[in-house]
């Protein structure tokens, strides 16, 4: 019995650490080069160092996902009621073409990125965000500091009391 216990306690806490929220990103995720909307490359390091100073919501989304679409109306409620909050949409769209008609059938406006990886959420840019779920929301405060690692679209009171804090 005492077996059963100790195995069980392990279990939790591994998966209590897993669900951790993290204070900043990976090597990996800041050198990686995402697509703007000219073509043009930029670094994930880049994107957020051009917000310093600003409070950010960082949304991972794709026009597939019927998660993200359905919660497009809360985000754009997020964006009127705080605007002031830079917003900053990393697309897993498959191709550049699909990423594009999203955004315009959508009518996205923020700061709008693409992830070029056939692997999409698996691939590299995922992994290094522990991408494991969209839409997937980010904080981050006037400092750069990551604030709220981990939202999903059902968290939107979280998301909201992050960037009042």
């Amino acid at each position: 019995m005492k077996k059963i216990i100790y195995i069980m306690a392990i279990i939790l806490t591994t998966i209590s650490c897993s669900n951790a929220q993290k204070t900043e990103f990976s090597k990996e995720a800041l050198v990686y080069e995402l697509t703007e909307k000219s073509g043009e490359k930029a670094t994930f390091q880049s994107i957020l160092d051009a917000n310093k100073g600003k409070k950010v919501v960082i949304e991972i989304w794709a026009g597939w996902c019927g998660d993200c679409v359905k919660a497009m109306p809360k985000v754009k409620e997020l964006q009127s009621k705080n605007p002031d909050v830079a917003y900053v949409f990393i697309s897993m769209d498959k191709s550049m073409e699909k990423w594009l008609e999203a955004v315009e059938k959508h009518d996205l406006s923020g700061q709008l990125y693409w992830v070029n990886d056939p692997k999409m959420m698996k691939g590299e840019f995922g992994k290094s965000i522990d991408l494991d779920w969209i839409p997937r929301y980010i904080i981050l405060n006037e400092k750069g500091q990551i604030v709220l690692y981990r939202a999903i679209e059902t968290d939107f009171d979280k998301i909201e009391k992050a960037l009042k804090d």
